[in-house]
């Protein structure tokens, strides 16, 4: 909490481990929850003592807004681009769209629900959209069986990772369209987009982004003229 929420913890009434009394681990959890009402999370009907007990259900809920909450916190950072705004799902959507768009594709998502993103065609294009280098179209498939779903999914994580997105989804999230993913995915290659520097390179051996002059896009440029919106090559 402290990390995502700076200065939010009072140290003071926080026990520290090794903690050995159950109370004594409720009071940390309360003190959770109640920074997590403090920045406005939606918590009903959790205590403490469900956080203690190992609620799984209550606990996946309340990490998703704290995940959620970090997500959108560094992009409201971004003054450039919010203006001191709080981006909403709407606005993350919008620019993913326009994004896409601009490069020249076609494919577009409705929401972030949209069962045609399981495909995973999109946020393919999305990652060429905001880094075209960084997309080997040789490995993009058409996304229609699922074995083809799979392998795309798996490829937009490990390309989103490369560029050093911050990556909280598993492939089976993109091939069932899990709502609060899809919208994790995207903003945090907003976020990515938004905050990486002018110019620099892929360091193919280590995956690491270095910072250079200029880079030529030609034989990226060819091979992602064959497969199209669709995934048809």
């Amino acid at each position: 909490m402290d990390k995502v929420a700076p200065g939010s913890v009072n140290w003071k009434f926080a026990n520290r481990p090794p903690i050995k009394l159950p109370f004594r681990k409720v009071e940390n959890c309360n003190q959770v929850l109640k920074i997590g009402k403090e920045i406005k999370f939606s918590l009903v009907n959790i205590a403490g003592h469900d956080i203690v007990q190992g609620n799984k259900k209550l606990i996946l809920a309340f990490l998703w807004q704290l995940m959620r909450y970090n997500i959108l916190q560094l992009l409201k950072n971004l003054r450039f681009h919010s203006n001191g705004k709080e981006i909403t799902d709407n606005d993350i959507l919008l620019w993913a769209n326009k994004k896409v768009k601009d490069s020249g594709r076609q494919s577009q998502m409705g929401s972030f629900k949209d069962r045609s993103l399981s495909s995973g065609i999109f946020f393919v294009n999305l990652l060429s959209a905001v880094e075209p280098r960084v997309v080997n179209w040789s490995l993009v498939t058409k996304g229609e069986k699922d074995e083809e779903k799979q392998m795309n999914a798996s490829y937009i994580i490990s390309v989103a990772r490369k560029l050093g997105c911050s990556i909280f989804l598993l492939p089976e999230d993109i091939m069932e369209v899990n709502q609060k993913m899809m919208l994790t995915l995207t903003a945090s290659i907003m976020y990515w987009h938004l905050k990486r520097p002018t110019s620099y390179s892929l360091d193919a051996d280590n995956s690491s982004l270095c910072e250079t002059s200029s880079i030529s896009t030609s034989d990226d440029s060819a091979s992602e003229s064959s497969i199209d919106d669709s995934g048809t090559r």
